[in-house]
């Protein structure tokens, strides 16, 4: 029901646009999150906005670098990642969680496959 894409190879300091569609959801009553999980580590929380968009919630890695934000009007919700560096590199993955805004994993009830980010040096 989520579809996250927009990954690939890009050079260090280089920006990268994620996106994440739905399919049979209606993402303006879900928050929404953005997870990655990078080779022999476990998935840990990236970014989050509320259903409405009026908060959002970025994990100090990203913070000032990284932007979520979301379209009501095509359902969907995207990850603006700019000066990426190698650290960066990982499976994204989109989640949706019913109502409030959460930073935890095991809130979120919808899952996308992820798409896989790559930073070279």
């Amino acid at each position: 029901q989520l579809q996250a894409s927009g990954g690939g190879l890009v050079q260090a300091g280089s920006s990268m646009r994620l996106s994440c569609a739905a399919s049979g959801l209606n993402l303006s009553l879900y928050a929404m999150g953005w997870f990655r999980q990078a080779p022999g580590k476990e998935r840990e929380f990236v970014a989050a906005i509320s259903s409405n968009g009026g908060s959002t919630y970025y994990a100090d890695s990203v913070k000032g670098r990284f932007t979520i934000s979301r379209d009501k009007a095509k359902n969907m919700v995207y990850l603006q990642m700019n000066s990426l560096k190698p650290e960066d590199a990982a499976v994204y993955y989109c989640a949706a969680k019913w109502a409030l805004i959460a930073t935890t994993q095991g809130a979120y009830d919808y899952w996308g496959q992820g798409t896989l980010v790559t930073v070279s040096s």
